[in-house]
């Protein structure tokens, strides 16, 4: 797929990666086996006809690709750039075998992306609803999919958003470089045409709580409130200035406009020596913010080998076509700072691979007196985050985890009847297609739970 030249994506926000045209999507597709049964179909956690939309761009018929997509995804233009297609889809791809796998999210991206280019001649078919409410915490991945499922099936689906803005972390998490607002607001657009309403600024928990939304005559309640915890080193020298969570730094950016301060209001520190602590996807995003924002030397650094990492494939490759350097197997022990409280370097520890642990990965462990320091004036901590507490410290009878995630069956159902949960609030680590694939399980689940108590 074509893209922005390094040099010039360094110094701007815009989509790195620039998509498919007509002839190439459809070259593409025509490597397509068609197999039967389809492999790839058993990776794709929203169930999507793989083959189905395929067939469709060989014969370039968009219109009829985008309907397939649209019957399992209502998402497909984000899945298309930000979902691990070369562990879920396209690893099961029998070209796979011997070469490259289909590009499966690449022309999930071109249809949907089509779409958006035919809007104005595309009509969402709106649903004929029934008479009875559901509500949907929070407008993540898992939310919205939820939202859309259950509104196809004839409910009144109401998202209570937090945020001034929907999306969730598609919105504060992922930068435009990556996912660009425009994409995720054609798509929330086409949610809400199928008649879910979206109010924000409702910090469900505290504004309401869930027997206030009982009361107001929702019938059942999704939780999809995310994971806004997020955890640090617990080293000496954290609390110095110039040290962000992953959470901070990234929202600050692609939610309230930091990058271009003093235009927005929200600053943020730009720092010349910057470091990215953690090896997945988040810490990638971090730093290559970081070098948009003007930073001369960039450094992930993370406790294990680049084999390791959690991080896609793509955005490794990326970052260092931008320049981002890795620090591999080694572990931040202190941060130094100076008389006026700001951090001035990062004490590290080398570090080896031992045996395998619970994660599947081989134990970092360190090496005793390979201590180094690294010169930095900025660090983004970006080691993974836990359930967002607020919601469920306010509701008495729902279950948790001794970590705080809501506790839930297999259906995505609580311990309080009428409300299901899913995406990063449950236990686990999704994806933002992990979540959606929970969603839809939540929205069939509250339909049958709907139906047996007599809501059609």
């Amino acid at each position: 797929m074509p893209r922005q030249r390094p040099e010039e994506r360094i110094k701007n926000f815009q989509e790195v990666a620039l998509g498919y045209s007509a002839r190439e999507a459809r070259e593409e597709a025509k490597r397509c086996l068609s197999c039967s049964p389809p492999p790839c179909k058993e990776g794709c956690p929203v169930e999507i006809d793989i083959p189905g939309f395929i067939s469709y761009i060989k014969e370039e018929r968009f219109a009829s690709s985008l309907k397939i997509l649209w019957n399992k995804n209502s998402l497909p233009a984000v899945c298309g750039r930000v979902c691990p297609q070369e562990t879920q889809c396209e690893a099961w791809c029998i070209l796979g075998k011997k070469g490259e796998p289909l590009a499966i999210g690449k022309l999930e991206r071109f249809v949907a992306d089509w779409g958006r280019s035919q809007s104005a001649k595309i009509k969402i078919q709106k649903s004929k609803f029934r008479t009875i409410k559901v509500a949907v915490i929070g407008s993540g991945p898992a939310g919205l999919t939820t939202a859309a499922d259950l509104a196809n099936s004839g409910y009144r689906v109401t998202i209570f958003e937090s945020l001034h803005l929907p999306g969730g972390v598609l919105r504060y998490g992922i930068p435009g470089f990556r996912l660009p607002k425009r994409v995720l607001d054609f798509e929330i657009e086409g949610i809400k045409g199928l008649g879910v309403e979206i109010q924000t600024n409702m910090l469900i928990g505290k504004v309401l709580t869930l027997k206030d939304l009982f009361q107001q005559g929702y019938k059942a309640i999704f939780i999809g409130t995310g994971a806004g915890l997020p955890w640090f080193l617990g080293i000496p020298g954290e609390n110095l200035n110039g040290i962000y969570s992953a959470n901070e730094f990234l929202t600050r950016v692609n939610l309230m406009g930091a990058d271009r301060f003093p235009e927005y209001d929200t600053p943020v520190q730009k720092g010349r020596r910057v470091a990215a602590i953690g090896g997945g996807n988040v810490a990638f995003d971090a730093a290559r913010v970081a070098r948009r924002l003007g930073a001369e030397e960039v450094t992930i650094t993370y406790r294990r080998s680049e084999k390791e990492m959690p991080a896609r494939r793509e955005e490794i490759e990326h970052a260092k076509e931008e320049g981002i350097r890795m620090k591999l197997l080694a572990q931040p022990t202190r941060f130094l700072g100076d008389e006026k409280g700001w951090v001035r370097g990062m004490e590290c520890i080398r570090m080896r691979l031992g045996e395998i642990d619970e994660s599947g990965r081989r134990r970092a462990l360190p090496i005793e007196g390979s201590q180094f320091i690294m010169e930095v004036d900025t660090v983004v901590v970006a080691i993974g985050q836990g359930p967002n507490p607020l919601l469920p410290s306010y509701t008495r009878g729902l279950e948790t985890a001794p970590k705080g995630h809501i506790l839930v069956d297999e259906d995505g159902a609580t311990s309080i009847l009428g409300v299901f949960a899913g995406g990063d609030i449950i236990p686990g680590e999704p994806t933002v297609i992990d979540a959606m694939g929970q969603g839809k399980r939540a929205a069939r689940a509250i339909d049958r739970y709907l139906q047996r108590a007599g809501g059609k």
